[in-house]
């Protein structure tokens, strides 16, 4: 049994209360006592990458996150060129905001095509232009591994064997992988995986949400609240903290029922969870 959790280590991803704006998630998080967030690209620039960035400073909130960057598969170069800039963009934002952390969702198969192996390569092949421009930035990519069922359309890299053999391509400074419960929650490999990326110092970013079922349609808004679903995320915790990370835990939750609620009874909630479940 893992000890039970510091609940300083929440972080609240922006998605899991996406009914809140920014000054709204800024104040109900400092209200809370909840001092960490992670953050989307579309509604920082919406709201100004400085501007949150203030604001975020003068709520006492740390940014343990940026998401997103990636949707590096595409095979014609102006495609792969303007993947790399809108990637740098999102580097520079990550630093603004003050976070190490920008999440990778790497991309699907681009169209009419069903080469894995060339997808991943062309992972690899972006990282080595994006790695150093991070590092002189002070950011980190962190590849995140997605469940299998987005393969097609989303991420190439479903498992965190395959995020690693990109990752261990390049410095840990540069390249790490994120441990998501929700799309690692059922591979058995996960555990050595996870003891695998420990050692290289590679776990950059550490999320959770739940496996709940029937999926709903179209599949990406079917994650669970903390304790509703199929995960153990003490073990999870247990695997992550053994193999060496101490950093922020982020809930992540695309969940439309969530989102139709009251925010703060939302956060509340999640914050209950967290310390029964995490």
């Amino acid at each position: 049994m893992s000890a039970a959790v510091d609940p300083s280590r929440l972080s609240i991803n922006q998605e899991t209360i996406k009914q809140w704006s920014m000054t709204d998630l800024a104040a109900g998080c400092a209200e809370e006592g909840v001092t960490g967030v992670g953050l989307w690209r579309a509604q920082v620039q919406e709201y100004g990458v400085e501007r949150t960035a203030r604001l975020m400073r003068e709520s006492g909130l740390t940014v343990t996150s940026l998401c997103r960057g990636g949707f590096f598969t595409d095979i014609g170069e102006a495609a792969r060129a303007r993947a790399l800039d809108d990637n740098r963009a999102a580097v520079d934002e990550a630093a603004t905001l003050g976070t190490d952390t920008l999440v990778l969702v790497s991309g699907g198969l681009p169209h009419g095509s069903k080469d894995l192996t060339g997808a991943r390569e062309r992972i690899a092949d972006a990282l080595a232009v994006l790695g150093p421009y991070a590092e002189e930035r002070g950011v980190r990519l962190a590849i995140e591994p997605l469940h299998p069922m987005f393969a097609a359309d989303r991420c190439v890299v479903s498992t965190l064997g395959q995020a690693l053999d990109i990752a261990e391509r390049f410095p840990a400074a540069q390249v790490g992988v994120v441990v998501d419960t929700y799309h690692l929650w059922w591979d058995d490999q996960a555990p050595a995986q996870i003891d695998r990326a420990g050692r290289g110092g590679r776990i950059h970013a550490f999320q959770l949400a739940d496996w709940i079922t029937p999926l709903p349609a179209g599949v990406l808004l079917g994650r669970g609240q903390l304790g509703d679903g199929s995960v153990d995320f003490k073990a999870f915790r247990a695997l992550v903290d053994g193999a060496g990370y101490a950093g922020a835990i982020e809930v992540e939750i695309f969940n439309e029922d969530l989102w139709a609620r009251d925010g703060g009874e939302v956060l509340r909630e999640t914050a209950r969870r967290f310390r029964a479940h995490a």
